[in-house]
This record gives structure tokens, C-alpha cells and sequence, in this order.
């Protein structure tokens, strides 16, 4: 009987050693700042959302959050950096649509794998487009635009951010739903492509809906329909491609929260709470759904499964457009 007990007990104990650590950590985490990696430049959305949602998480986790831009490659060095960090919760990074999901499909060669080197945290936004042309343009509504198309295929010239992006992206989907055969014309980021948009150099371009509003607001621009799942706050009055009988063309440029593949489940669901909370909040809520973005929150598990579906969805469209990177 004193064996059996004796060796009951120590099983007892070493599972409380093992399990102790595990505790005390998730229990001192965090015990200094967190960076997080954001892989574009300072200054655009990506940025500015890790920056505004610092402020409320550092109060929840009682620790700052350090922004690091580490830029380049189409985001591919960021992700590959947190991809090959500790996982120990102090580097974390936003996690892109480009990176994540179109890339893979892209560059011949990544050194991080998507599905596989990354712990998903929560998705933070949902940023949808708008289908814009120049106010002085003929083009009244989607329909206007199918039938341009189809009476002289190849002349009506869309406008995109480069090869891959969620621009380029939503205009080859929207050919594909409407049957219709357009001109593609990249250019070196979404500020010059906006910029030949209201020169006229363009016809049309899907065009963030934040960059967008300025100029719509202005009337510089018209906007013929949002590829959001339902109409936008910030553009009542514009129809969504769903409505208009293209379905196919729900697209958003998110982002969300990711840590290195391994990341501790405690610290994960510390972090997973702290950002929903935040998410949460009146004023973060009002910043991201301003502009005309969507708000993210939700479990890891489901932002997990969302990044998988993604990363289908826009490698089985990259083949079979047959999209090139320059």
C-alpha cells in the first residue's frame, strides 16, 4: 500500500512540476514590451491599426507594444521575420492578406509557409474596395461597365496597385463573374494608380474604400459598387457587387494578429482577449469603421480557418488567371 501511494504521489508531483512552469508564465506574461512587426511602411493602414490598438492592449497587458516596420518584398520579410522568431509571445506581427494568402502563389519561393509557421491570433479588420471611375467619366452604374466591356473587349482600362494586390485581384474576379474582357494596367502602389484614376488616364479602379472616400466626398470621383459582403456605413447609398448579381466578387484586404508557429495556448488566448476587447471599444470600433472597414474579433480557431479559405480562394485564382509577377 505505501508503494502504491508512493508512486501515486510522484506522479502527482511531476505532473505539477510540468504543469507549474506553464502556469507561471502565462501568469507573468507579459513581462516586458511586446513588439510587434508590421511588414510595410510606416504611415499606411497596417500600421496605423497595430499603432491605435497598442494604446488600449499595453493597458490590458500592462506592458507597451513596440511597433517595428520592417518593410519589403510585398510584405514577404516582415512575415518572414516573425515566422522565425521565439515563441515566447514578445515578437508578434500583423498578419496581411498579401503575405498570408496570394503570395504563396506568387514568388517562386517563400521561405515561410503560410499554414504551417504561424500561431493566428484574431483577425482585427476586414478593409473591402469600391468600384470607382472619374465623375466625368460615362459610366453611371456596374451595368454601363459590362456593356463598355462587351461592346469593344480589351479598351476599358482598370487600374491596380501592382501585380497580385487586392486591386488587381477584385478586377480579375470581376471579369471572370461578368464574362467580360477589360485592360489591367498596374502601377507602383495604390497611390499612383489613385492619381491616374482623377488624371483620366485610367477609366476605372478598385480602389480602397478608405483612399477612396476623399475623393468621392470631394466629387472627384463616383463610386458604382463596394465589394463588402453588405453595404457600408460610410457608402449607404452604393450597392454591393453581391447585389448587382456578382457575387463572386466579395473581396476584403484584412489583417489580422499572428505569432510564431508554437506560440504557448495561455499566451494566445491572453492576447486573443486582450484584442477583442480592444476591437471592442467605441473608439477603436469607430476608427476602423470610419473610413469604411469592418471590424475583425473572434476566436484564433476561426481567423485559422480564415486564412486557409483565403489562401485557396486566391491560389486557385492566381492559376487560373494566370497572374505574373513584372
Amino acid at each position: 500500500m505505501s508503494h502504491t501511494l508512493t508512486r501515486r504521489s510522484l506522479a502527482l508531483a511531476l505532473a505539477g512540476a510540468v504543469a507549474l512552469p506553464s502556469l507561471s508564465f502565462a501568469q507573468a506574461y507579459p513581462a516586458k514590451p511586446v513588439t510587434v512587426v508590421v511588414a510595410f511602411a510606416a504611415g499606411g493602414n497596417n500600421d496605423l491599426r497595430a499603432r491605435q490598438l497598442g494604446i488600449p492592449v499595453a493597458a490590458a497587458l500592462g506592458q507597451p507594444l513596440v511597433v517595428d516596420n520592417k518593410p519589403g518584398a510585398s510584405g514577404n520579410i516582415g512575415h518572414d521575420f516573425v515566422a522565425k522568431a521565439a515563441a515566447d509571445g514578445y515578437t508578434l506581427g500583423i498578419g496581411a492578406m498579401g503575405p498570408l494568402a496570394v503570395n504563396p502563389s506568387l514568388y517562386p519561393k517563400l521561405n515561410f509557409d503560410p499554414l504551417k509557421d504561424f500561431t493566428p491570433i484574431v483577425l482585427i479588420e476586414k478593409a473591402p474596395l469600391v468600384l470607382v471611375t472619374r465623375a466625368d467619366k460615362p459610366y453611371k452604374s456596374v451595368q454601363d461597365v459590362v456593356a463598355a466591356a462587351k461592346a469593344a473587349p480589351g479598351k476599358l482600362t482598370i487600374g491596380n496597385a501592382g501585380p497580385g494586390g487586392a486591386h488587381h485581384l477584385s478586377g480579375e474576379l470581376f471579369e471572370q463573374a461578368a464574362g467580360i474582357t477589360t485592360l489591367s494596367v498596374p502601377y507602383k502602389g495604390g497611390g499612383p494608380a489613385s492619381t491616374a484614376l482623377l488624371s483620366g488616364e485610367i477609366d476605372m479602379m478598385f480602389e480602397q474604400t478608405y483612399a477612396a472616400l476623399p475623393s468621392l466626398q470631394a466629387g472627384k470621383t463616383r463610386a458604382l459598387a463596394v465589394t463588402s459582403a453588405k453595404r457600408l456605413p460610410s457608402l449607404p447609398d452604393v450597392p454591393t457587387m453581391t447585389e448587382l448579381g456578382y457575387p463572386q466578387v466579395v473581396v476584403s484586404n484584412w489583417l489580422g494578429l499572428v505569432g510564431p508557429k508554437g506560440l504557448p495556448a495561455p499566451v494566445v488566448a491572453r492576447l486573443n482577449d486582450a484584442f477583442n476587447k480592444a476591437l471592442a471599444s467605441q473608439d477603436i470600433r469607430e476608427k476602423i469603421t470610419g473610413p469604411g472597414n469592418e471590424v475583425g474579433g473572434g476566436t484564433p480557431q476561426e481567423f485559422a480557418s480564415f486564412i486557409a479559405a483565403e489562401n485557396q480562394r486566391w491560389s486557385a485564382l492566381v492559376k487560373k488567371a494566370g497572374i505574373k509577377l513584372d
